[in-house]
């Protein structure tokens, strides 16, 4: 058996480290001042400045938990940053507060009604902070003595000696105490909490006035200052969850640990007005609050009116998070019937929406946006190169020349170049077609393709012709 060498172990920590990259892993946040206005290029957003400052706009709101049930649209055409948009928006929330993302098919291939999909979407972006008061103790370890009987039978017994600045204390121990004390690997220098009701001690780290003995400690320990005042004290707990999470807790026989088991099925409505009551009485006992979170869908136009219809009543609910949709359909018939609507969604829906539009980049815009792209996948190009996909965006899409760069990166190391050159770029670009070149393919070899819609000529032959 051969033992792997240190260069094999240095790759694969390296390996463990490494990251995916996906569409919007550049997106850092919206890219706005304290004044809500936004910067040219930050955070990894380029342009769009109107479609920002509005987010921005709907964003402080969310902040303040001044809004419930309020809905937006990112309306614009394809590849003109409305993703991204959300992402942002996501990012700059913070983890506290709820962020759901769907596709509008997501609900479509769910083993659950479409209503209930959509419910259990709205639920998930909705979270309660959950105040609760504790007593502790808190201290320095001073002593620990354990006594073990003399005839090695029988329950231990022992003392525990803590302190703060202002008092110390002497607590006999039991057994369960003892034993905490002992996993937990509890020593004199310790600064410990122990929680009075559960019995669980949690240790905080060392004490500064052992800070001489750091060199057999290890860079890891932690310091903390000696606590003050009184040894008990009283301490404010919170707990924060979504609505969705304590629907699934309190619908299954398993309890917290349905959350892992993916399966979460239909809960009962009778469930969610239990829990509904429960956290309004905690809302005016000052135990919870709501902390209003964001559901995001993305491709809105292909839900159906009967999900359309759902939403209008969800969106009346005080328990509705913020909405936010994008599409970047323009009139188009609204699924599920034969009527024709702006972004195929129904008339009524669309008065509830603030509409947010995007525009398509300028030259400039995209030579940043495909620049950042270049920083995220750790590619090396150069200005000339850099300059020429510009005009390959400007001219077919921004989607199509960003996919280019990690292909023309490949091109360019099979050469053993140190940077893309053009020569990389026009061989990837020769390579893969771009959706205009492809239909003109199509049209010019139509006949050798099949299922092309075939129309009968008044002379009786066949023709074949692409739908437009």
């Amino acid at each position: 058996m051969t033992t792997p060498s240190v260069s094999d172990i240095k790759e694969v920590r390296e390996i463990t480290r490494m990251e995916r990259i996906g569409a919007h892993s550049h997106i850092r946040g919206l890219g706005i001042d304290d004044s809500l206005e936004p910067r040219q290029v930050s955070q990894g957003m380029v342009g769009q400045k109107k479609a920002r400052r509005a987010a921005g706009l709907i964003l402080e709101m969310i902040k303040e938990g001044k809004i419930a049930g309020r809905a937006v649209l990112i309306a614009g055409q394809p590849g003109t940053g409305k993703t991204a948009i959300a992402m942002g928006m996501a990012q700059a929330l913070g983890q506290d507060t709820p962020f759901t993302s769907i596709a509008g098919s997501e609900i479509f291939s769910l083993e659950m009604s479409k209503t209930e999909a959509l419910t259990q979407a709205f639920r998930r972006s909705i979270g309660i902070r959950i105040k609760e008061e504790t007593e502790i103790i808190e201290g320095e370890v001073v002593e620990i003595q354990i006594d073990r009987p003399a005839s090695g039978t029988g329950a231990k017994v022992g003392k525990l000696t803590l302190k703060t600045t202002e008092m110390e204390t002497v607590y006999d121990l039991g057994q369960k105490m003892i034993e905490s004390l002992t996993q937990e690997k509890v020593q004199a220098g310790d600064i410990i909490t122990i929680d009075k009701a559960t019995g669980r001690i949690t240790r905080l780290g060392r004490s500064f006035t052992r800070a001489r003995d750091y060199d057999a400690m290890g860079p890891q320990t932690k310091f903390v200052q000696c606590p003050e005042g009184e040894l008990q004290k009283r301490k404010e707990v919170v707990h924060t969850v979504t609505l969705h999470e304590i629907d699934v807790i309190n619908s299954r026989t398993q309890g917290f640990l349905a959350l892992f088991s993916g399966d979460t099925g239909e809960i009962k409505s009778e469930v969610r007005d239990q829990i509904n009551a429960k956290v309004a009485e905690w809302r005016e006992e000052g135990k919870a609050e709501i902390v209003p979170g964001v559901l995001f869908i993305d491709e809105v136009h292909m839900l159906d009116i009967e999900c359309f219809s759902f939403l209008n009543r969800a969106l009346e609910s005080d328990m509705a998070p913020v909405f936010i949709m994008a599409t970047n359909r323009g009139i188009t018939r609204i699924r599920g019937t034969n009527y024709q609507s702006p972004h195929g969604i129904p008339i009524d829906l669309l008065d509830r929406l603030l509409i947010i539009s995007t525009t398509p980049y300028e030259e400039n815009e995209i030579r940043q946006i495909l620049k950042i792209r270049c920083e995220e996948e750790d590619v090396e190009m150069s200005d000339e190169a850099l300059t020429v996909l510009t005009k390959i965006g400007k001219e077919t899409s921004l989607r199509y020349s960003i996919q280019l760069i990690t292909t023309a990166n490949l091109a360019s190391k099979k050469r053993k170049g140190t940077e893309v050159s053009i020569d990389d770029i026009k061989r990837v670009y020769t390579l893969f077609l771009d959706e205009a070149r492809s239909s003109e393919f199509l049209k010019e070899y139509e006949q050798n393709f099949l299922f092309s819609e075939i129309t009968p000529t008044a002379a009786g032959t066949e023709k074949m012709t692409v739908d437009s």
